[in-house]
């Protein structure tokens, strides 16, 4: 990035369409990701490390097979993307989001479209079970969900192509929900369903959600209880899941040609990504505001550390130029000393006058009676001793001139330019962003 970094005016000219949630996500992560002056450029050339965030949630539904996890997804959307039926249907990773088309994309050109997901290639198998099915659909809050459809869950001699059990470890730790669908027909207790469920609550508990799915199918109200009172008593035996609070809506897929009289909690469903969408610009938000700083705090740092070493190199020369000096200064003394003694007293008197003859002789007598005073030996030790110190001064004096390297005045002023912006232009970015976002549940005249 060179020259003067030019703020953006965010210009959406589909806002029409755009939901204000999306808005906004999608301007953090163009202030992130701009080729030009984007926060995960700046960060990098002051060497901090940051990820850009996601424009949408991502929401992965586990479960038994045949629990009804894909018939969710195409309830949500409102089209059939996803098949539905008894038999083991999803036998991978289908990813759900919506788009500008209708596409099925595989295994590389969902990597592609997901890069964080991109560690999925380290499970042997699973790169070849990934799939994406891009739709149009805006229902509810598709635009801002990404599902992620995950293979139905059985136990006995089931095998699976890849290590479902590590690679659904993996995946839940990197969703942002994690909605577990257990059916009333007979697998619900699925133990490799409860295994891998026990795992993931140990670090992502607040993100797990349970549902008793197909809940119009267990018969009645009674069939019900017992089913949920089994599924309750068996979760429960395992304390990673007995907690306080716990709680398992039921939810069908209404059909009005099949009335039923058991209460549907789906909705509930559709609160909860709703509450996790709200969460997510919240973060989002907080994340871009603490981010500035630590750009700021960076930049600030290498400034003033550049600063220091300018300092640093000024006093360092300085004593180079003295040690050098005096290093230089002692053989000169000792060659004028020979070369004022090879020369008569006339001679001086010419080259000198008289006045400033006597003068010098008056100055030089008490060093010449100090070496008259000792041996032509100590003389010669003395004078190399002498020239030995000049050498180490000389020595000393070329440590010194090693000085640190130091920012060039371009780099410098392109480090001030882009602190300038981080906090002028982003912050007040996040600003606007933030005002916007609390606008859709308050008043003006709270915000004032």
């Amino acid at each position: 990035m060179s020259g003067k970094i030019k703020s953006r005016s965010a210009t959406n000219v589909d806002s029409v369409a755009v939901s204000c949630d999306e808005r906004i996500l999608r301007d953090c992560h163009q202030l992130y990701t701009d080729a030009e002056s984007g926060l995960v450029a700046i960060a990098e050339s002051v060497g901090v490390c940051l990820l850009a965030p996601r424009k949408k949630i991502t929401v992965m539904l586990m479960g038994n097979h045949s629990a009804g996890k894909s018939s969710f997804i195409n309830w949500y959307v409102e089209e059939h993307i996803q098949r539905t039926g008894v038999a083991i249907e999803t036998q991978g990773f289908s990813f759900v989001t919506s788009g500008r088309k209708r596409e099925s994309l595989t295994g590389n050109a969902t990597l592609h479209l997901y890069p964080h997901f991109k560690p999925l290639e380290q499970f042997k198998g699973v790169s070849e079970y990934l799939a994406t099915e891009v739709c149009t659909s805006r229902q509810k809050r598709f635009s801002l969900v990404t599902f992620v459809d995950t293979p139905g869950l059985v136990d006995g001699d089931m095998k699976y192509p890849f290590d479902v059990d590590q690679a659904l470890l993996w995946l839940g730790e990197l969703c942002d929900l994690v909605l577990v669908f257990f059916d009333p027909m007979g697998q619900a207790l699925c133990k490799r369903t409860l295994n891998i469920v026990e795992n993931l609550n140990e670090r992502q508990g607040e993100r797990i959600h349970f549902y008793l799915s197909k809940a119009d199918e267990a018969g009645g109200e009674s069939d019900r209880q017992r089913v949920m009172m089994q599924i309750v008593q068996e979760l429960c035996k395992r304390p990673g899941l007995n907690k306080c609070g716990f709680d398992m809506p039921t939810i069908y897929i209404p059909n009005p040609n099949k009335p039923s009289r058991c209460v549907n909690q789906i909705e509930e469903v559709c609160r909860t990504i709703e509450r996790t969408i709200n969460q997510t610009v919240q973060n989002t938000l907080n994340a871009l505001e603490k981010d500035c700083d630590l750009i700021t705090n960076a930049i600030t740092h290498t400034l003033t550390q550049d600063r220091e070493c300018v300092l640093s190199n000024r006093r360092a020369r300085c004593q180079g130029c003295v040690c050098g000096l005096l290093g230089f200064m002692v053989p000169l003394l000792l060659l004028l000393g020979l070369l004022l003694g090879s020369l008569t007293r006339d001679t001086l008197e010419i080259a000198l006058g008289p006045d400033n003859t006597h003068t010098l002789a008056l100055h030089l007598t008490p060093v010449v009676r100090a070496m008259e005073s000792v041996s032509a030996e100590v003389q010669l030790y003395g004078c190399a001793s002498l020239v030995f110190i000049s050498f180490l001064l000389i020595l000393i004096a070329r440590c010194f001139f090693r000085t640190k390297a130091t920012l060039s005045g371009r780099h410098k002023r392109q480090l001030q330019e882009k602190l300038e912006y981080v906090q002028e232009v982003v912050k007040a970015k996040k600003k606007s962003l933030y005002e916007e976002y609390l606008r859709q549940s308050v008043g003006d005249q709270d915000m004032e």
